[in-house]
């Protein structure tokens, strides 16, 4: 792997552990302001949405949560994630895929685009 591709596997992690804490500060610090994010329902969520549902207590906590078939795709200023998600909770499990644009701006790195699926 290449530089942009060692940081975007990090922030990927950071993601990952996001998920689990459940910690909202990683997305409000990741996700881009304006970013434009797609639901596997084909609805456009706001950053504030995506921050909300991450607070403890908001929604069923995960146990796990494994990320399988990351490929990262390096643009420069510019990478492109696609990735599987298998979620545990106590009640199920389920996989969703997710392909996030990772905008470097500012020295700093921030998704500006993402979609998820079943």
């Amino acid at each position: 792997m290449n530089s942009v591709q060692n940081e975007i596997a990090v922030l990927e992690e950071n993601l990952r552990l996001a998920e689990l804490g459940p910690d909202p500060k990683f997305f409000e610090e990741a996700l881009s302001d304006n970013a434009i994010l797609v639901s596997d329902e084909g609805i456009l969520l706001a950053k504030s949405k995506i921050v909300e549902a991450h607070h403890p207590g908001k929604n069923p906590k995960f146990l796990d949560v494994q990320m399988t078939d990351l490929k990262i795709i390096d643009h420069g200023l510019t990478a492109v994630v696609t990735c599987k998600g298998t979620y545990q909770t106590l009640q199920n499990s389920f996989t969703l895929k997710f392909m996030r644009v990772w905008l470097k701006k500012n020295n700093r790195w921030q998704i500006i685009a993402g979609t998820v699926s079943k």
